[in-house]
């Protein structure tokens, strides 16, 4: 037995494949490792600025100076707000208009596409000056039924015009998201088979189409999210101060509570996208285990 074994060892030459297949992707190490460096070498050099003091050592005023502030409350609280009514409108737009155009107008695709696409190649300092334009058209309906429309479009507590322009500018992340999640599923398929059963077109797009698009669904909203969190031009030309205005206002005069509140906005952002990212995959691990076959 113990020859056989060693003639079949000697007798099976290793291949390329094999060799190449033992080899350790050096290559895809460094790139990782040079990636890591770029985003947190920033990101630690900020922390350290933030906590370090040389009259006392290492210190967490800042973070508490900026916790106790009620301007941050209020900013972070108005982009929060922002961006999930961003993410509400955006996919209240994107999600039908994606079904309809993949189940009866595929024609269509290229166009949406295109249409999509459009926030990416027109900068936000001329769109927020089309904006500015608009609204300047005020004075002059003053004495018209739209004059109680723009006025609310200008509320302080809640601008609607950052919801709607925040809107547009994530159209981009939306529609790339939900077509590679549309891609991914047979969608037509689940629609008939719904409809077969009796399900309504509203009761279908609930209860069959979103749930297979929660993935796709999750990463739009992530990345809207962080695009609201993070926007600065559009506010800050039209006069409103959400969080990252207030950052920018802060940091004239107060430098290290300026880079403390991005390290806070930095931490709520990625706390939020762990979160739904989890519980995205958890609702799409248990809906696999539950269509596992029992033994």
């Amino acid at each position: 037995m113990a020859g056989l074994t060693a003639v079949s060892r000697t007798a099976v030459p290793r291949t390329a494949g094999s060799r190449n297949a033992r080899k350790r992707p050096y290559g895809s190490i460094l790139v990782l490792l040079l990636a890591a460096l770029y985003f947190l070498v920033p990101v630690a050099a900020s922390l350290w600025f933030t906590v370090d003091d040389p009259a006392e050592g290492l210190t967490f005023d800042a973070y508490a100076k900026g916790l106790r502030d009620d301007g941050m409350a209020t900013s972070l609280g108005l982009s929060i707000r922002l961006g999930l009514a961003t993410v509400a409108l955006g996919l209240a737009l994107m999600v039908p208009t994606m079904v309809v155009v993949t189940l009866r107008l595929p024609k269509l695709r290229r166009v949406v596409e295109v249409l999509c696409m459009v926030p990416l190649i027109v900068p936000p300092i001329a769109l927020v000056a089309g904006v500015s334009t608009v609204l300047s058209w005020e004075d002059d309906l003053r004495t018209t039924p739209l004059w109680g429309t723009f006025q609310a479009l200008h509320d302080k507590s809640f601008p609607l015009v950052l919801v709607l322009v925040y809107t547009v500018m994530s159209l981009p992340f939306l529609y790339r998201s939900l077509d590679g999640g549309l891609r991914a599923v047979d969608l037509k398929t689940l629609v008939e088979a719904s409809r077969s059963l009796g399900a309504t077109r509203r009761a279908t797009l609930c209860r069959v189409v979103v749930p297979n698009l929660r993935p796709a669904i999750v990463s739009g909203s992530v990345l809207s999210l962080a695009m609201v969190l993070g926007e600065f031009t559009v506010a800050n030309v039209l006069g409103f101060e959400p969080f990252s205005v207030w950052m920018v206002h802060v940091g004239e005069y107060e430098a290290q509570l300026s880079v403390a509140a991005a390290m806070l906005s930095l931490l709520i952002t990625w706390g939020l996208l762990l979160l739904l990212t989890n519980l995205a995959g958890g609702r799409t691990r248990a809906r696999a285990d539950r269509r596992k076959p029992t033994v």
